[in-house]
C-alpha cells in the first residue's frame, strides 16, 4: 500500500459509515418490495439479483459496528418474514409458484445474519443464523438442488461447530443440532456420497434425547436401508441389512427410554415392526428363506403384526423352502384375511403360480374366486390373475399348458367375473380382457391346438359388449371361431359361426370361409357357387380367387379348382393389371386337368382359348419376354403334342387332330424377337394332324368333306416344304435323332398319296412317292407299306405300287440278308398287280417275276423262302399252263409247266406233286406229234 492511501481509522469511519447507512437503505428498500410481492408477481429474480450486489458490497465493509449489526439483523429478520408471508400465500393460492428465486431470498436473508455476525443483546445468533441456513437448505433439498442444499448444511454446520454437542444442556440446541446432522445425511446422501452420509448418522447417536429423536434416527437409516433394497444387489442387501439392523437397535434403545403409555412407545413399535419386515425382505432377497420364516414369527408372536405383507414374505419363504403346502395354508389365509388389500393379494398369487406352476392352479382358482365371494374385486385383479394363470399361450405346449388355459377359461367364463366388467366405467379393462383371451388363443391358434383356442376365443366374446360399435369386433371373434373348427373338422359348427360373423359384417372374409367350408364338405356345387358369391363382395380382389383355386387343389377338387382359375381368366380380358400373367393361369387349369383322364374336351377348350388370346394380345404379351416366354411357349405347345399323342393312343382321332393343330400353332409362335419358331416340330405336328383326321374319318366311317380334304392338303402343302428346307440342312442318314426323321417323311408321303387318290390326281401320287423314294429318309419298310397299300383297296395305284414295290423288291435283296418273307410277299403282290393290271397283255413281264423268284430260289436253304409262298408260286405257275394249253399255244403251255415243275423242285414238300408233274410232262411230250387239241393240263390247287 502506497504512503498517500494510508489514513487513520478516524478519517475513514465517516465516509465507511455513510457508504454503510446507504447500502442499508437499498436492502431495505428491495425489502420492502419484498413485503409487497405477490406470488404471481414477476420481480423475483430481480430482486434478488439486487440484494446479491447490496450483499456483495456490504460483505467489503465488514466490520462493523453494534447498531449497524443490529440493523442488519432486523432487515433479515423482514426479509425472512416476507418471504414466509409470500410461502404462506403461495401454498393457498399457487401452490407452484414459490420457485428457486423464493429460497434465493431466503438464502440471502441468512447470508444477511451471518454477515452480521454476532449482536450483543441477541442471545444465541450463531444458532438463529445456523436455524436460517437449515431452513433454506430443506428447501433446497425438496427441490433436488442438493449443491446448494449441502452449502446452506455446512454453513449452518459451521456457525454451530463451537458448540459443544454433549455438554450442551439447551433441549433447542441439541435438536437444531441434531435434526441439521439428518438433512446434511440425506442431502449426502442423494448426491451418492454415501460414507459421509452414514458418518453424520453415527454423529447423531450423540444428540439423541428422546424417544422421537430416536425414532427419527432409525427412521432414517431405515430410509437408507430401503433405498438400498430396491436396487436388487447382493452388496447392496448387505449393506441394506446392516443399516436395519441400526434402525432395529435404535428402535430398542428408543422404547427402553421412553414410556410405555405414550404415542412415542406405539410410534417406535410400529417403526420396529416395519424395519423387521424390510429386515425379511432382505432376507428374501439374500434367498435366506429360514431367517424369513424367523423375522414373520417374531413380528406374529410378539406385537400380534397382521401386516398385509406378512402373509406374502411367509408364503415366499415356504415357496423357497420347498413347502408348497405351507405356502397354500398362507395364500388362503389371505382370503380370510380382509384387511389385505387387493394389490397385495394378487401380487402374491402372481408369486405362487410363478413358482408352483401347472400343479397351483386349481389353487390359484379356489383362491380367487374364495375372494370374489369375501370382498368387492376390481377389473384389474381379475385380469392380472387371468393373465398369470393363461401364461404364454401355447408357446410352452404340452398338457400344462393345456390345463392352464382351461382353467383361464373357466375363470374368465363365471359368473361373477364377468360381472366384475358389467357397465360402462370397466371399458377399458373390458378391453385388456379380451386382448389377453385373444392373444391366448392367437397363440395356441398358431401351435395349431385349434381345440383350446377355439375354447379361449369363445371366453374372449363374453367380454365383447353386444352393441352396433362392436359389430365388427363380434364378427371378427365369430369368423376365427369358424376357423378354429374347420380345423378340428367340425364343419357344421364352423358353418354356424360364419352365418353369424356374415350377419355382422358381410365381406370377402366370410364369403371365403364358407367356400372353405364347402369344400371340406366335399360340395363341390356350392363351392363353385360360392365363387360367385365372393366376386359380389365390397372388398374382392383377385386374391382371393387365386387363394380359392389354391384351396381347391389341396382338397383334390379339380372341377372347383378350374372353376375359380377360369372366373380369374376373365378379368385379364378387362386389361386390369393382375398379380400372374395369363398364361400362367391357363398353365395352372390345364395341368389340373390333364392329371385326371376324361378332361381332353376341356383341355382342348383351354388350349383354344390360349390360342385366340395369342391372337388377340399378340405373344409377348401373353407369354412374357425373355427366357420366360420362351418356356411358357415350350410348355404350352409340348403339352398339346402330348394330349395329341395320348388322344391318338386311346383311339380318339377327333381329339388328336384338334390337338396336334394347335400343337402346330404354338410351335410356330414366335417370342422375343426370335427369327423362326420350331419349324421341325410344326412339320410334325401337321402331318400328326392330317394322319389324325384320316384314321378319324377310317373310325367314324364317314367320309372327310372336299374343304376338309383341300384343308388336308393344304397343311401336307406347308409341310413339304418345310421338310424341303429341313431335309436340306440335315443327313437323315447319319443322325438317327434328327428333327424331321425318316418316319415322318414316310407320313407325308403316305397321307398324301391317300388325299391326292382322293382327288384323282395320279401324277401327284406318283411325284410324292417317286420323291421320297429318292430320298435319305426312304427305307424298304415304307416303300413296302406304301406298295401294299397302292396294291389293292379304294387307293389301288398299279404304277405306283409296281415302283415301289419293285423298288422295295431290290432294296431287300441287296441287303447281306434278306427278309425272304417280305421278300416272296412282294414277289406274289407284283405277280397279282401284273396279272390284274395288264391281264394277259404282258405275259412275259408276269413270267419274268416267276423267273426272278425261282431264282432267288436257287441255292437256298430248306425252308429258308417261306414254304407256303413258294407252293403259290408252283401252284399258279403249272396252273397258268392250261389256258395256252387248251388254245393250242404248246409252246407257251409247256413254258408254263417247266416253270412249275422247276420250282417244285425247291419247294419244300411238293415231292408228291412234283413226281405228278414229271409224270404229266413225260405223257404230255409223248402225245406232242399227234397235236391233239383236247389236250388238257390237270390243274392243281393252289394253297
Amino acid at each position: 500500500m502506497r504512503i498517500s492511501e494510508l489514513s487513520s481509522p478516524g478519517l475513514r469511519q465517516p465516509c465507511q459509515d455513510h457508504h454503510l447507512s446507504s447500502l442499508l437503505s437499498q436492502i431495505e428498500s428491495s425489502i420492502k418490495e419484498a413485503e409487497h410481492l405477490s406470488p404471481q408477481s414477476p420481480l423475483w429474480e430481480g430482486l434478488s439479483s439486487n440484494l446479491r450486489q447490496c450483499l456483495a458490497q456490504l460483505s467489503q465493509l465488514a466490520p462493523f459496528s453494534n447498531s449497524f449489526k443490529l440493523q442488519i439483523w432486523k432487515l433479515s429478520y423482514r426479509l425472512w418474514n416476507a418471504c414466509v408471508d409470500l410461502s404462506n400465500s403461495a401454498a393457498i393460492k399457487c401452490p407452484s409458484s414459490a420457485g428457486p428465486q423464493h429460497v434465493e431470498l431466503r438464502q440471502v436473508s441468512a447470508d444477511l445474519l451471518s454477515i452480521a455476525g454476532d449482536v450483543a443483546g441477541v442471545p444465541s445468533p450463531s444458532l438463529k443464523s445456523a436455524s436460517f441456513y437449515y431452513k433454506t437448505g430443506l428447501m433446497w433439498h425438496e427441490m433436488r438442488r442438493y449443491d446448494l442444499a449441502s452449502g446452506c448444511f455446512e454453513k449452518a454446520t459451521n456457525l454451530t461447530s463451537k458448540i459443544e454437542c454433549e455438554g450442551s444442556s439447551d433441549r433447542e440446541e441439541r435438536k437444531l443440532l441434531f435434526d441439521l446432522n439428518i438433512a446434511r445425511s440425506r442431502t449426502a446422501w442423494e448426491i451418492s456420497d454415501r460414507n459421509v452420509s452414514i458418518a453424520l448418522l453415527n454423529r447423531s447417536k450423540k444428540l439423541l434425547d428422546s424417544s422421537g429423536s430416536y425414532r427419527s434416527l432409525a427412521n432414517q437409516f431405515l430410509v437408507f436401508g430401503k433405498s438400498l433394497l430396491s436396487k436388487d444387489e447382493r452388496c447392496e442387501n448387505n449393506e441394506a441389512l446392516k443399516l436395519m439392523n441400526e434402525a432395529l437397535e435404535l428402535c430398542e434403545k428408543g422404547l427402553r427410554r421412553a414410556l410405555k403409555t405414550t404415542e412415542e412407545t406405539l410410534s417406535l413399535k410400529d417403526l420396529r415392526d416395519k424395519t423387521l419386515r424390510f429386515v425379511a425382505a432382505v432376507h428374501l432377497n439374500r434367498e435366506e428363506f429360514d431367517n424369513v420364516i424367523k423375522c414373520v414369527r417374531v413380528l406374529r408372536d410378539n406385537g400380534g403384526d397382521q401386516h398385509p405383507s406378512l402373509s406374502v414374505l411367509a408364503m415366499k419363504a415356504w415357496l423357497g423352502l420347498g413347502r408348497f403346502g405351507e405356502a397354500e395354508k398362507e395364500l388362503r389365509g389371505m382370503v380370510v384375511n380382509k384387511g389385505i388389500p387387493e394389490g397385495i393379494w394378487v401380487t402374491a398369487v402372481e408369486a405362487y403360480f410363478k413358482t408352483v406352476g401347472v400343479a397351483g392352479v386349481e389353487t390359484v382358482k379356489s383362491v380367487f374366486l374364495g375372494l370374489l365371494g369375501r370382498c368387492s374385486v376390481s377389473a384389474s385383479a381379475a385380469i392380472r390373475v387371468v393373465y398369470k394363470v393363461v401364461g404364454d399361450g401355447g408357446s410352452g405346449g404340452g398338457e400344462g399348458s393345456k390345463m392352464r388355459a382351461k382353467l383361464a377359461a373357466e375363470l374368465a367364463a363365471d359368473e361373477r367375473v364377468v360381472a366384475l366388467f358389467a357397465g360402462d366405467r370397466p371399458g377399458k379393462e373390458r378391453t385388456t380382457m379380451h386382448a389377453v383371451l385373444w392373444n391366448s388363443a392367437a397363440a395356441y391358434f398358431k401351435a395349431k391346438d385349434y381345440k383350446v383356442s377355439a375354447e379361449l376365443f369363445e371366453k374372449s366374446m363374453l367380454y365383447v359388449p353386444c352393441g352396433v360399435e362392436t359389430r365388427i369386433l363380434r364378427a371378427k371373434g365369430f369368423r376365427v371361431l369358424s376357423l378354429c373348427h374347420l380345423g378340428l373338422s367340425q364343419l357344421d359348427q364352423a358353418q354356424e359361426y360364419i352365418d353369424e360373423a356374415e350377419k355382422l359384417e358381410p365381406n370377402i372374409a366370410c364369403a371365403f370361409l364358407k367356400f372353405k367350408i364347402y369344400l371340406q364338405k366335399n360340395n363341390h356345387d356350392s363351392a363353385i357357387s360360392q365363387l360367385q358369391a365372393m366376386m359380389s363382395c365390397t372388398d374382392f380382389t383377385t386374391d382371393f380367387i387365386s387363394l380359392a383355386a389354391h384351396e381347391a387343389f389341396a382338397c383334390t377338387a379339380l372341377p372347383v379348382a378350374v372353376a375359380a382359375l377360369s372366373n380369374l381368366l376373365n378379368f385379364y380380358i378387362s386389361g386390369k393389371p393382375m398379380p400372374m400373367s395369363e398364361v400362367v393361369v391357363l398353365r395352372t387349369i390345364i395341368t389340373i386337368l390333364v392329371q385326371e383322364p376324361g378332361h381332353e374336351q376341356d383341355v382342348l377348350i383351354f388350349m383354344k382359348k390360349a390360342q385366340t388370346r395369342i391372337a388377340e394380345i399378340g405373344p409377348d404379351k401373353f407369354f412374357e419376354k425373355g427366357e420366360v416366354g420362351r418356356r411358357e411357349r415350350n410348355w404350352i405347345a409340348t403339352t398339346s403334342w402330348n394330349n395329341g399323342t395320348r388322344a391318338g393312343e386311346a383311339k380318339s382321332f377327333d381329339l388328336s387332330a384338334e390337338f396336334f393343330r394347335l400343337a402346330s400353332f404354338f410351335h410356330g409362335v414366335v417370342v422375343d424377337g426370335e427369327a423362326e419358331g420350331n419349324d421341325s416340330m410344326v412339320c410334325k405336328s401337321m402331318i400328326l394332324t392330317v394322319s389324325a383326321m384320316i384314321a378319324a374319318e377310317k373310325q367314324n366311317k364317314v367320309a372327310l368333306l372336299d374343304s376338309e380334304v383341300k384343308q388336308a392338303i393344304e397343311l401336307l402343302d406347308k409341310a413339304r416344304k418345310m421338310l424341303a428346307s429341313l431335309s436340306a440342312g440335315n443327313n437323315l442318314v447319319d443322325c438317327q435323332d434328327n428333327n424331321m426323321d425318316a418316319y415322318f417323311h414316310f407320313i407325308y408321303t403316305f397321307n398324301a398319296y391317300e388325299l391326292y387318290g382322293r382327288l384323282k390326281d395320279s401324277g401327284s401320287q406318283q411325284l410324292a412317292v417317286k420323291s421320297f423314294a429318292n430320298s435319305k429318309a426312304c427305307k424298304p419298310k415304307h416303300l413296302l407299306q406304301i406298295g401294299l397299300t397302292a396294291s389293292q383297296g379304294p387307293q389301288f395305284n398299279p404304277e405306283v405300287a409296281t415302283f415301289t414295290l419293285s423298288a422295295c423288291l431290290s432294296d431287300l435283296l441287296a441287303s447281306p440278308a434278306p427278309d425272304y418273307q417280305n421278300v416272296a410277299m412282294i414277289i406274289r403282290r407284283l405277280i397279282t398287280v401284273a396279272v390284274v393290271y395288264r391281264g394277259d397283255a404282258d405275259e412275259d413281264a408276269v413270267y419274268d417275276l416267276y423267273t426272278q423268284a425261282y431264282r432267288i430260289m436257287v441255292g437256298l436253304k430248306e425252308g429258308e423262302y417261306p414254304v407256303d409262298e413258294g407252293k403259290w408260286l408252283t401252284t399258279t405257275a403249272w396252273n397258268r399252263a392250261s389256258v395256252p394249253v387248251r388254245l393250242g399255244q404248246i409252246e407257251a403251255g409247256k413254258k408254263w409247266m417247266n416253270m412249275g415243275l422247276e420250282l417244285a423242285r425247291n419247294v419244300l414238300g411238293m415231292e408228291s406233286y412234283k413226281a405228278t408233274m414229271e409224270d404229266y410232262v413225260a405223257r404230255f411230250e409223248k402225245k406232242l406229234p399227234k397235236h391233239d387239241d383236247k389236250q388238257e393240263v390237270k390243274s392243281m390247287e393252289t394253297e
